[in-house]
């Protein structure tokens, strides 16, 4: 059941979501990446319409109105085809922006036969197979060993590791903040360069409103990187659909050698590396090609 923009999953629990572009066209679930909110994609609402794509992007457990639970990969790939029933989509392709790249490829692996292509921008690959064994370059060895304990423990102990210094991080970026252009400043001050210049470009309205529903609740952010930086509880190999990885040569948070990971281990994967480009902008500045190549996929034949 679809109300306004909250769906009724069948055990009862609400996921959020956001929807443009032209509804009658073929369909992209979008997945944000964290800590983010569904409304990022209004970034992309303009290129949805004229690549005449159903844009519809949802909010993970714990994000925003999104009931939090006690999510993994293949129970969010769950969700996501319980929101594309309440909503009478069919086949569609899934999009998925940095951690929310994984549970894109988990909903090709779980629900092959209504995922018609995949895109994975800017994402972690699995980081205890990467080598070195953590998804960023610039980790001083203190951070590494965090990371690594992260992937040695149970979800609920990464959980309790990593809530200290998220809560901190929320009090110093202060999301209540009322004044729009405040908190957008405040952001902007933590991207790179490149990515605060695209933001900067963006209603500081926007800017403001995805971020306050992304930190509206600590739950989505702490289980998504408690479940994403260990082995996962699918394998990306078993993806069969088109499949695009988009990634930007200065991305710190998703260095390239993410992408060529997922390059091989998916079969026919495509990896597309954008150049002059950092994290944010691999989505921000690529809508058009992202959406009209998802759009144009052929039904998977391999």
């Amino acid at each position: 059941m679809a109300d306004s923009d909250l769906v009724t999953l069948p055990d009862g629990r609400r996921m959020q979501f956001w929807r443009g572009g032209a509804r009658s066209g073929p369909a992209v679930l979008f997945l944000p990446g964290t800590p983010d909110s569904r409304l990022v994609a209004r970034s992309g609402a303009d290129a949805a319409d004229r690549a005449g794509v159903d844009l519809v992007a949802i909010n993970r457990p714990g994000y925003g109105l999104s009931d939090p639970a006690e999510s993994d990969h293949v129970s969010v790939a769950d969700d996501v085809v319980a929101v594309a029933d309440a909503l009478g989509v069919e086949r569609f392709a899934v999009l998925g922006m940095s951690l929310g790249g994984p549970y894109a490829l988990a909903c090709a692996v779980r629900h092959p036969e209504r995922i018609r292509a995949v895109g994975v921008v800017a994402a972690p690959a699995i980081a205890p197979e990467l080598d070195p064994p953590w998804h960023r370059d610039d980790l001083d060895p203190e951070q590494r060993e965090f990371f690594s304990r992260i992937a040695s423990s149970t979800v609920s102990a990464a959980v309790d590791r990593m809530r200290p210094d998220f809560e901190a991080y929320i009090a110093e970026l202060a999301p209540d903040d009322t004044d729009d252009e405040s908190l957008a400043d405040r952001l902007a001050r933590q991207l790179h360069p490149l990515d605060a210049e695209l933001t900067a470009a963006l209603p500081a309205a926007d800017v403001a409103a995805a971020t306050r529903e992304a930190l509206m609740q600590t739950d989505g952010y702490l289980r998504d990187a408690a479940v994403t930086f260990r082995v996962w509880d699918f394998r990306p190999e078993s993806v069969r659909c088109p499949t695009w990885l988009w990634y930007g040569e200065l991305d710190d948070n998703a260095p390239v050698r993410n992408g060529r990971w997922f390059e091989e281990h998916i079969a026919g994967a495509r990896l597309v590396v954008r150049r002059q480009t950092s994290h944010l902008g691999t989505l921000i500045a690529y809508w058009d090609d992202i959406l009209t190549t998802l759009r144009d996929a052929d039904v998977p034949t391999r």
